[in-house]
């Protein structure tokens, strides 16, 4: 049976040799794998036999043979030319067979492993390096694969048969071999590093020259507006001037390797070919007039075979560097950790912080001290405070992003602690200020993850959050594409079709993120009044910058680094000169020197 995606995960890759673990990975294909192996020695068989065969046939006619012996060659000759079609197409079977399935377990792991990453992992990790190791690491695992079998295999196929049937046929001519061969192919290494190492330079000043471009599409805006353009082209002139150098050096040293390793390559082959033919001439080694051809052709495969092996050795070295970084991610320790773990199948949402503390480990100081407060199915608990003051781990501790470093959280009376988040968050929704869709339709974006939901389903997702009104103009109605990351649509819309996403799962308990921070006056409050409906019988928490949209709040907790400082309603909060009546006086735009005003706007 194939195995799962669980013992994978459960492997232990962190300082096992690459070669173990890819062992390990293709266990399943070990059968294929040989078998691969085969097929191939098979198929490849006429690069070193036909020298030999061909050495045969022009002996049978330099020495008038009978025409038996030539037909036999002939015969042989075309049998296992014929035979490369048949073999290939297993071999290409059960390798491929080997390799696909290599990369699917890979891939499944990884995507299996990053969903069960804890947050924080996420806020240290670099997105587009997860993509690289998913894309290109799995891709440069398979292309080690390939480059071994097709090119390695096919390498050490010819070198040992050369070897072999040259030690049957003329022993003798081993040592000319074992000495010229090497020779060449040293030379032509040397060359390809020091070739290596010039185009890694022009690699880099590709990325750079690439750098430049994207960050002068970038900063367009910018360069336009202050008259900038002359300084935002004269460094993409340099950044230029740069490749064209670097491309240069290049290909002037491309010019010469080419022509250093074909002169050394035909240089020492003619040596070789007149060496057999002297050997043969004056009988200094047994070799006839057939044995000239196939010992030059040997030879020509044997630096051949050694030159390729060498050409593969950075394919090589990338896919054990691949392998290394997949068994980082896979082994990593960073995880959140449900396994075994109660599961919820029904919420309330009564919500209860008890002298909860949060301190980050790169930090020093808690984000969160001694956080006590209730929230009840029906109530709405605010946060407020300046950046920094500790709302965005509050609400990343309600959603169980983050686990206190002492206190406790309870969920109906259940610790967080000792429940299976992953069914608990069914009963929860988040509409956060950067609205996160996918380049979907509105339909897909809106009803994302439920099972089979109706259009008519998600247009009342959609009317309720004020959002159906624009849906309907567009294009395609509910079915238009809104693009990667929302992009044919703007801020405001975005916003509401997150609203309309939470709305649908109709959820327990509601965390909205500065929910409205990008819609305007008016949609805003169509916007409240449709979520004032919605919160009526769920818990809800909402974090807002704009105190406007608290003042509802059955419970406003105003945070300053980390400590709740003030704590209640609107009006209860406004009535004191704490940090809430001046957070919202600043809001308010009143001067303090008009007081009759602030009490007329409250």
């Amino acid at each position: 049976m194939p195995k799962t995606h669980e013992s994978e995960l459960d492997h232990r890759y962190r300082g096992e040799h690459p070669v173990k673990t890819l062992w390990y990975l293709l266990e399943n294909h070990r059968r294929d794998i040989f078998l691969a192996i085969i097929f191939y020695c098979i198929k490849h068989s006429p690069s070193w036999t036909t020298p030999l065969l061909i050495a045969n046939m022009i002996d049978c006619v330099v020495y008038k043979k009978s025409l038996t012996t030539l037909a036999i060659n002939f015969a042989f000759l075309a049998a296992i030319t014929i035979q490369n079609y048949p073999m290939n197409v297993m071999y290409v079977r059960y390798l491929a067979k080997a390799i696909r399935n290599l990369e699917n377990r890979l891939r499944s792991a990884l995507v299996e492993r990053m969903q069960q990453m804890s947050i924080s992992f996420y806020q240290t990790t670099n997105a587009g390096a997860l993509q690289t190791k998913v894309v290109r690491d799995v891709e440069n695992i398979e292309q080690m694969m390939r480059h071994s079998f097709d090119g390695g295999l096919g390498a050490i196929n010819s070198l040992i048969g050369a070897l072999i049937i040259t030690s049957i046929k003329v022993p003798q001519f081993l040592p000319f071999f074992l000495l010229l061969g090497p020779v060449s192919a040293t030379v032509v290494i040397k060359m390809r590093r020091t070739l290596n190492a010039h185009n890694e330079d022009f690699r880099s000043e590709i990325e750079r020259m690439s750098s430049r471009v994207n960050e002068m599409t970038t900063l367009l805006p910018i360069t336009r507006a202050h008259g900038l353009e002359k300084n935002a082209l004269k460094t993409m002139y340099t950044s230029f001037s740069s490749v064209k150098s670097a491309g240069l050096r290049l290909d002037r040293l491309q010019g010469h390797f080419t022509a250093i390793a074909w002169v050394t390559f035909q240089l020492t082959y003619v040596i070789c070919v007149g060496f057999a033919a002297w050997c043969a001439m004056t009988d200094f080694l047994p070799i006839t007039a057939g044995g000239v051809v196939m010992l030059s052709s040997y030879f020509g495969m044997l630096v051949g075979s050694v030159l390729l092996l060498t050409s593969i050795a950075p394919a090589l070295s990338k896919g054990l560097a691949s392998i290394r970084s997949l068994g980082e991610l896979l082994e990593s320790p960073d995880l959140e950790s449900n396994a075994g773990k109660r599961a919820v199948t029904e919420v309330s949402g009564t919500v209860e912080f008890s002298n909860v503390s949060f301190t980050y480990p790169t930090n020093h100081k808690p984000s969160l001290s001694n956080i006590n407060v209730i929230a009840e199915p029906g109530r709405m608990i605010a946060l407020v405070g300046p950046s920094g003051s500790g709302k965005s781990t509050f609400i990343n501790l309600v959603i169980g992003f983050l686990r206190p470093t002492s206190g406790s959280i309870k969920l109906d009376g259940l610790d967080m602690a000792n429940i299976d988040l992953r069914t608990s968050r069914k009963f929860l929704s988040v509409v956060a200020q950067d609205t996160i869709l996918f380049d979907g339709t509105v339909y897909e974006n809106v009803t994302y993850g439920m099972p089979n939901p109706t259009a008519e389903l998600a247009e009342s997702a959609l009317r309720a959050a004020n959002a159906w009104e624009f849906v309907e103009k567009l294009p395609e109605g509910i079915d238009t594409i809104v693009g990667e990351r929302g992009a044919r649509i703007s801020g405001g819309q975005k916003q509401r079709l997150a609203i309309a996403r939470a709305i649908i799962r109709d959820p327990r308990i509601l965390v909205l993120d500065e929910a409205t921070s990008a819609l305007d006056s008016e949609s805003e409050r169509l916007i409240q009044s449709a979520l004032h409906e919605l919160m009526k019988s769920r818990t809800t928490f909402v974090v807002a910058h704009r105190l406007s949209t608290v003042k509802e709040a059955h419970l406003i907790l105003v945070l300053e680094d980390g400590v709740i400082v003030e704590q209640g309603t609107h009006r209860e909060l406004v009535s004191k000169n704490g940090l809430y009546r001046r957070l919202y006086d600043a809001q308010s735009f009143i001067p303090d020197d008009e007081p009759h005003l602030k009490l007329a706007s409250e």
